[in-house]
């Protein structure tokens, strides 16, 4: 981490150029076997963003059903509903 440390304050110059030329000499090399690597953990991250929407959607949905379901009970069982400024629904 000290290394990593030293780059970025700019503590090192030459540790810094060395990790540059370093890099660009290792890229041609590395380049053909992280392509795929990265293009399988992106399809792995796609991935997994779709089985978490769908879910999501299937946990708002049984939600959904339960809160309507919880309405329909209480709305069968409340004998008059009234407003909250004491007017109620009833004829006098």
């Amino acid at each position: 981490m000290a290394l990593l440390d030293d780059v970025l304050t700019g503590g090192n110059l030459m540790t810094g150029l060395a990790i540059g030329v370093g890099a660009l000499i290792a890229w041609p090399l590395i380049a053909p076997v992280a392509r795929p690597i990265a293009k399988s953990v992106i399809k792995g991250g796609l991935m997994a963003y779709r089985q978490a929407e769908q879910l999501y959607s299937g946990a708002v949905e049984g939600i959904g059903d339960i809160v309507a379901e919880a309405q329909q009970e209480v709305g069968a069982t409340t004998p008059g509903r009234s407003r909250a400024d004491g007017s109620g629904s009833r004829a006098t």
